[in-house]
């Protein structure tokens, strides 16, 4: 069996932790950081196949030594002149401090079908207008499996983009961004955050001042999200700053929602705050310092104090992609109360409004595919089950028909109809096919959604950022 002082960084070895149902379990893990506490050794470790905001510094009480894997030492290999070198594709360790959240998460693989599949109008076929003949044919054939609990879950009716729910346990991940190649961004660096009557636990790295690291807890303005070392200077920074919401145009209010469009270029310094405080809860992001291409849209709640931040979504002025959204987050107070889909559906009236249909920036995270794909699934059988027929005929509606009707980009229409498993060919046409389940499940998660955009509350005028005068 290993001695703890012979356990470094990169060792393996089963970790005890507390799993939901407050039961022990030993998941592998592996340690990124060791460090030593008046005689008494620390260890940062990572659960393997689990998300990382479940990182935590342990002692060795909850290691098990006698399994420890040790790290293989990397082979040289001769380079191009017979000199050795490093084993290509060693991780770089530098540290890049940039500011503005832009880029989605872990990579999903998209095997959506083009729209030319689908050239024709596709019937709608409700389980309630099919004859026997018809709903004997589309159910018997091979190879298609209907999806159970496709809408109305737990897990759908969760509020995913907004970070993680709370299943910790990631799968399917793929491609990790660069930045987690480095060991200083892979470990959370701010202890605590308090963002006016929250006390925040930050779930992963965010680039701010590196003395500030050290505090038990960074103090935030809930108003223009400047940070302090102390509740002093907070309280010092609050006689002095006069704001009580966003610094920007409220373009939308109903009861105590409201929504700000704030310009990063004209209000710099509250877009970086922003971007800072997202990180802290957005993994696998890049980040920059120039927040002039982006405009951010910061959604209150309002009371007798002020506009308090609930959440965001961030887009570029100009997206040559049709990209509505790059960065969307819940702050963790205010997740699973369907704010998540709230912030969707805005994103979505916007482009209503700009005349676009639109599509958030890819590759999607897993957790934010779940929940994009829940939104776009109740939008579109929203519309499906609108439909009404003409004399006697079947409904016909076409895909171009329902992006058009939704602003949801063509390609993410025939991807959700796809994942509900609707469209099926029958005799020489592809038609549309609610079963009861469907339409059962799609009432129940409705009556949940209780927040909703009034498109009459919102007051936008897009602009043509192409002009560049108008940055």
């Amino acid at each position: 069996m290993a001695e703890v002082g012979e356990i470094i960084e990169g060792c393996r070895l089963p970790v005890l932790r507390r799993n939901q149902d407050n039961e022990d379990e030993w998941p592998l893990a592996e340690i990124l950081s060791v460090k030593d506490i008046s005689g008494r050794k620390l260890f940062y470790v990572h659960y393997i196949d689990f998300n990382k905001r479940l990182d935590e510094w342990v002692t060795h009480e909850r290691l098990d030594l006698k399994k420890i894997q040790f790290p293989k030492k990397e082979a040289k290999t001769p380079t191009k002149n017979g000199l050795p070198g490093s084993r290509p594709g060693s991780p770089e360790r530098e540290v890049k401090r940039k500011v503005e959240v832009v880029s989605p998460a872990t990579p999903v693989p998209s095997e959506t079908a083009p729209a030319s599949v689908f050239p024709q109008p596709l019937l709608f076929l409700s389980s309630h207008l099919q004859n026997g003949s018809a709903r004997r044919a589309v159910a018997a054939q091979p190879g298609r499996k209907r999806k159970s609990n496709c809408l109305g879950t737990d897990e759908d009716s969760q509020d995913s983009s907004d970070g993680i729910p709370s299943a910790p346990r990631m799968t399917g991940s793929l491609v990790s961004d660069r930045s987690h190649d480095d060991i200083v961004t892979r470990m959370k660096n701010i202890e605590c955050i308090e963002l006016g009557r929250h006390r925040l636990k930050p779930w992963y790295f965010s680039p701010y001042p590196q003395e500030l690291t050290t505090l038990p807890v960074l103090y935030l303005c809930e108003f223009c999200l400047k940070y302090g070392r102390s509740l002093k200077c907070l309280q010092r920074h609050l006689t002095k700053c006069d704001l009580r919401h966003p610094p920007g145009n409220e373009i939308y209010r109903k009861g105590t929602i409201s929504f700000f469009e704030i310009d990063g270029r004209k209000n710099k310094s509250y877009s970086q705050n922003l971007c800072l405080l997202a990180k802290c809860f957005l993994d696998h992001k890049t980040l920059y310092y120039d927040t002039d291409p982006f405009l951010f849209y910061v959604m209150t709640e309002y009371d007798c104090k002020g506009f308090h931040i609930v959440g965001y979504f961030s887009k570029e002025k100009e997206s040559t992609e049709d990209y509505n959204v790059a960065c969307i987050l819940t702050l963790p107070p205010y997740q699973r109360r369907g704010y998540g889909k709230l912030l969707i559906e805005f994103s979505y009236e916007l482009s209503k409004v700009e005349g676009k249909t639109g599509t958030p920036e890819k590759p999607l995270s897993d957790l934010g595919l779940l929940s994009y794909r829940s939104y776009w699934s109740q939008t579109i059988l929203e519309i499906l089950m609108g439909l009404k027929s003409e004399s006697g005929e079947r409904p016909q509606i076409t895909i171009n028909e329902i992006s058009e009707i939704t602003s949801i980009k063509k390609e993410d229409v025939i991807s959700t109809l796809q994942y509900l498993n609707l469209i099926n060919y029958y005799k020489g046409q592809y038609i549309l096919t609610l079963s009861e389940d469907i339409v059962d499940g799609h009432e129940r998660a409705m009556l949940k959604r209780l927040l909703r955009i009034d498109s009459k509350c919102l007051h936008f005028t897009p602009k043509d950022w192409s002009k560049r005068g108008k940055w």
